[in-house]
């Protein structure tokens, strides 16, 4: 039995297409000799039924996987490409059109006067919504739905505005009032039981300076929500001075000796509204008199304390007599106590009366 090789000349022949008696092996003497080796018989009955043509797509990769997926991934390439580069142009031009926005809104603001971190705070804020909506139409383009992600924002967002609520109230305060502007720096303002100078207005909260000196620190919700006083948003601005005498004073000439003072002080201002002196209140034990007096608002404290001792010293030397509280005390009698009768001792006298009166 001769034993089959693969690189034996009976497969080349083979492949070559040799006639099939070619391909017995013959003995020494050049005899025909009958294979009975399994392996030559299956391998020559596979080499039979070949076809050369399968062979050549194995080879050249027709017909395969590989041409398929290479198909597959050309035309999604194609299809794609048209829509990458109108995404790109979307955000390229966006860019372009957010910086620009944000430059408008800055300008706007400083045309209405914003302070200088108001209009960084909203640029930046108008800078950043922008760029992230003009990335969701890129996205968008693309075939990358936003949909889930807007929702996951969406729901970001509540969770954080649910835990930082007060923050969020004194955000918007701040923003208010650096728009709105219901005072500024360097205003006097009360608002509650707080009253001072505003140093500084931050997007959380004011800072605040009283007389004594302190610092107050109020959240910007508290001011944006509730009553104050501006006393310095006007240029003008009146003070109020109660100056009282005693009763029975000639209130002619009390009044003669308060326009006195009033012409005498430069800070009073006749050209913005006339002083106004008038009697305003008849109290227990003084007889008051109102001035009201217009300055600036750089000039109003300095009035409020030289005011009150001029009028002091004009009634002093006029001799107008300023009232204080008096106490009268009298002293009672000692002695035995008075008897009073009660209501029962006085209905039955009153009834002995009448029954004495009758008997007569």
């Amino acid at each position: 039995m001769i034993l089959l090789d693969d690189k034996t000349p009976v497969l080349l022949a083979a492949a070559a297409g040799a006639p099939p008696d070619s391909l017995q092996p013959k003995d020494e003497f050049g005899q025909m000799v009958k294979a009975q080796d399994s392996i030559s018989r299956a391998m020559s009955d596979s080499i039979k039924n070949m076809d050369i043509t399968d062979l050549k797509a194995v080879v050249t990769g027709e017909n395969t996987f590989f041409k398929d997926s290479l198909q597959q991934l050309t035309e999604l390439s194609v299809a794609f490409l048209p829509k990458l580069i109108a995404a790109i142009l979307i955000l390229w031009l966006g860019m372009k059109l957010a910086k620009w926005l944000k430059k408008v809104i800055v300008r706007g603001l400083e045309r209405r006067g914003a302070e200088p971190s108001l209009k960084t705070f909203l640029g930046s804020l108008a800078d950043v919504l922008l760029k992230a909506m003009i990335l969701i139409m890129a996205m968008d383009v693309i075939g990358i739905k936003a949909t889930s992600f807007i929702a996951l924002l969406g729901a970001m967002g509540l969770a954080i505005g649910m835990a930082l609520q007060g923050t969020l109230q004194n955000f918007a305060g701040g923003v208010i009032i650096l728009l709105m502007k219901p005072f500024k720096v360097g205003d006097y303002i009360e608002c509650g039981s707080y009253k001072g100078y505003i140093m500084e207005i931050r997007i959380f909260h004011t800072i605040m300076r009283p007389f004594n000196g302190r610092i107050i620190i109020i959240p910007n919700s508290d001011l944006a929500t509730k009553s104050l006083i501006n006393h310095t948003k006007e240029p003008q601005i009146r003070l109020d001075v109660v100056a009282s005498v005693a009763y029975g004073t000639d209130l002619k000439k009390a009044k003669e000796v308060l326009w006195e003072v009033v012409n005498a002080d430069k800070r009073i201002h006749w050209d913005y509204k006339k002083p106004t002196i008038a009697v305003s209140e008849l109290n227990t034990s003084s007889v008051d008199i109102t001035l009201w007096l217009w300055t600036t608002v750089e000039e109003y404290w300095d009035l409020w304390i030289d005011i009150r001792e001029d009028i002091y010293i004009a009634f002093n030397n006029a001799g107008i007599e300023i009232p204080f509280p008096q106490v009268t005390v009298h002293q009672g009698r000692t002695g035995e106590p008075i008897h009073m009768q009660t209501r029962a001792e006085a209905a039955r006298t009153a009834l002995a009366e009448e029954v004495t009166v009758a008997a007569k």
